[in-house]
């Protein structure tokens, strides 16, 4: 039986490459938007509606979430694993980013919801399938700035760390039934919508910074979350998996 694997946010960018691996090694995905309808659609189009399905849900709702993971329950007869990816509204510009005595906490909650909140609540909706069949896999998205803040994007970063914790927790208490829960954490890769307007001189600096003297690609991050995502990885949980060319070592 083919796995199933469900990743939010997953229309555009980092979220598009990883469905697009994941389609390419044998899975079926289901793809998650917000606003980009016709993007997940195109995805879906290209995948083959067999292996594809697009749902709409904002992840940060949790009657969305439900919905959203009944939906794709049903088309595809069960989840196997949910990529937590979405990313609310957050561009990596280090021109415009607030330096910390103009943020408002109203900043960090926005990042604190997008990632803590939305992962709460696929986690929590899926979970119950995940415990009666005894397995299941749980992969976050994080960031290597919580160890390396090149540019310091307070409530990203916060968030993302916040990640961490959350996951390791999941993996403690859930790993009676089998569930594993791990993160990924990519460096800022180049490129994605997020990255766009990051400057040539930051790419350039992270990338003479890394033994491999390169920047993260958005490939580099799925090839793991692909690899996470097969039975090849049920014996890993409650990790923190930095894809970063060696920039942070742990």
């Amino acid at each position: 039986m083919n796995r199933t694997v469900l990743v939010t946010g997953s229309s555009r960018g980092l979220g598009a490459i990883i469905v697009k691996t994941l389609a390419q090694q044998g899975f079926q995905v289901v793809i998650n938007y917000y606003k980009s309808k016709d993007a997940a659609e195109k995805l879906v189009s290209e995948i083959g509606e067999e292996n594809a399905i697009a749902i709409r849900a904002d992840v940060t709702n949790r009657k969305e979430v439900d919905n959203l993971i009944k939906k794709a329950t049903e088309y595809f007869g069960q989840i196997d694993v949910v990529v937590n990816n979405a990313l609310v509204d957050f561009k990596f510009d280090p021109n415009k980013q607030k330096p910390f005595t103009e943020l408002t906490w109203d900043d960090y909650q926005k990042q604190l919801d997008g990632t803590l909140k939305a992962s709460f609540n696929v986690v929590q909706s899926v979970i119950p399938q995940f415990i009666e069949r005894q397995n299941g896999s749980i992969i976050g998205i994080g960031t290597n700035l919580y160890q390396n803040p090149v540019v310091p994007y307070h409530e990203y970063t916060t968030a993302k760390a916040g990640l961490i914790g959350f996951t390791r927790n999941i993996a403690s208490e859930l790993g009676i039934y089998g569930i594993k829960a791990n993160v990924v954490s990519g460096g800022l890769l180049k490129t994605t919508d997020a990255s766009a307007v990051t400057t040539p001189e930051v790419f350039d600096l992270i990338a003479q910074s890394t033994p491999l003297k390169k920047v993260t690609t958005p490939q580099d991050v799925a090839n793991m979350v692909a690899y996470l995502s097969s039975e090849n990885a049920n014996g890993i949980t409650g990790q923190n998996f930095t894809v970063d060319g060696g920039l942070t070592m742990n």
